[in-house]
């Protein structure tokens, strides 16, 4: 072979070279796990006699009876309701203070623009159960110095830890640690707006609120969309609110949210065939709203596309 077509093969072969680490992480720490919760989901444990000695259980093969029993469990649906109120309250309040800060920061009149943006963003530095353990003892009577300055003046105390409210506790948690993080994402969109697009703007007379609302927040749609997209990931998933705030109220169940129930069944009880049928379920679930979502998302920009180019 000459060195002409080794160093062929070589440039060829460079491609592939360079993507083999990332090929063998991601088949080692993503692919491999999803395929084996997807071979436990359909098995399950056969226990013979008192189910005791060598032999006694063994693992069977179960097809879909996981998926079904989980599909038709009421504690696996109620979370599932739970999950779906929590995220009407966090992702539109969320998204909309991060849209509202982005906005503000952005406007030449704003002052100290570095600081405030860091002031905002520094909650979502901060790990969730630390954040949560944070909220939690601010929520709690016995120890919150907001409960001692409500009583001082004499005001009601709700019990932010139980029934409705509830909602809104774990809210405020959420949206507090994920405010800055969408606000960067939107703010970095409006910096990147033509500074000409600004100006013709205020050469047609557009006022900085008539400049947010028909130039700045359609322009940052794409981002909008992107972060819509992680927050419907982040509230499916969400976890460690509910289950660090679990020991400081009788409120909060071991199955409150679905991921709460797979980590209940598969640790607390031991079926791990159970669970991973369930965690399958959940990531479909993720799946089918995420695609739809960017589906429906990327059907409106083209008719917006079309539409443009007709007029």
């Amino acid at each position: 072979m000459t060195s002409a077509r080794r160093r062929s093969y070589g440039v060829k072969g460079a491609p592939y070279a360079f993507l083999l680490p990332a090929t063998v992480l991601f088949a080692l720490f993503f692919a491999l796990p999803i395929g084996y919760a997807v071979w436990l989901s359909l098995h399950k444990v056969k226990v013979s006699g008192l189910g005791l000695g060598a032999g006694a259980r063994s693992e069977v093969w179960a097809g879909l009876e996981n998926y079904t029993d989980s599909l038709t469990d009421s504690e696996l649906l109620a979370g599932a309701l739970r999950v779906l109120g929590y995220g009407c309250i966090v992702v539109p309040v969320m998204l909309g203070l991060a849209l509202l800060f982005a906005l503000m920061l952005d406007s030449e009149k704003v002052r100290l623009a570095p600081f405030t943006r860091l002031a905002i963003f520094l909650p979502y530095a901060i790990p969730g159960v630390v954040a949560a353990l944070l909220w939690g003892f601010l929520y709690l009577p016995s120890v919150s110095p907001f409960y001692y300055v409500l009583d001082a003046l004499g005001l009601p105390q709700p019990d932010l830890l139980d029934g409705g409210p509830l909602y809104g506790a774990l809210s405020n948690i959420a949206i507090w640690g994920g405010t800055g993080f969408n606000m960067i994402v939107i703010y970095t969109s409006l910096r990147a707006i033509p500074a000409e697009v600004h100006e013709a703007a205020k050469l047609d007379g557009a006022t900085p609120l008539q400049t947010a609302l028909r130039i700045k927040i359609p322009m940052v749609a794409p981002s909008l969309v992107l972060t819509f997209f992680f927050s419907i990931i982040a509230t499916l998933q969400v976890f460690n609110e509910p289950t660090t705030l679990k020991p400081l109220t009788n409120s909060v169940s071991t199955t409150w949210s679905p991921l709460m129930k797979v980590y209940r069944d598969a640790f607390g009880t031991g079926d791990i065939y159970r669970a991973a049928a369930e965690a399958v379920i959940i990531a479909l679930a993720t799946l089918v709203l995420s695609f739809g979502f960017l589906r429906a998302a990327n059907r409106r920009n083209r008719q917006d596309a079309r539409q443009g180019g007709a007029r």
